[in-house]
């Protein structure tokens, strides 16, 4: 399999997995939904559904931003070490790297 294929299974893993968690979020939500009774049931559940699509529209966003560095690192010219980026896409990214850091610790 060449890199061009591997790239393209790399954005529609992406895509699949996005439509996936898309329905587990309303699968999650029609479950929970006969739970809540009362404004008290709401104000337990509501913030963990919150929570969850939180999590998912992260992860979502990091994948297409790692997806979007592996596409210009592959269309960057060879021995180009930037790959392809430009200063302010260094910043950005190295930023992201930083945030998920964050987030592990």
């Amino acid at each position: 399999m060449d890199f061009q294929s591997k790239l393209e299974n790399l954005f529609s893993e992406i895509h699949d997995k996005q439509n996936q968690r898309n329905q587990q979020i309303m699968a999650l939500i029609s479950e929970l939904k006969p739970l809540i009774n009362d404004i008290g049931d709401a104000t337990l559940i509501v913030p963990l559904i919150s929570k969850y699509m939180d999590i998912a529209v992260k992860n979502d966003d990091v994948l297409v931003k790692l997806a979007s560095l592996v596409y210009k690192a592959a269309n960057a010219e060879q021995g180009d070490e930037s790959f392809g980026l430009s200063e302010e896409e260094k910043k950005q990214l190295m930023a992201e790297f930083d945030k998920l850091d964050e987030n592990t610790k």
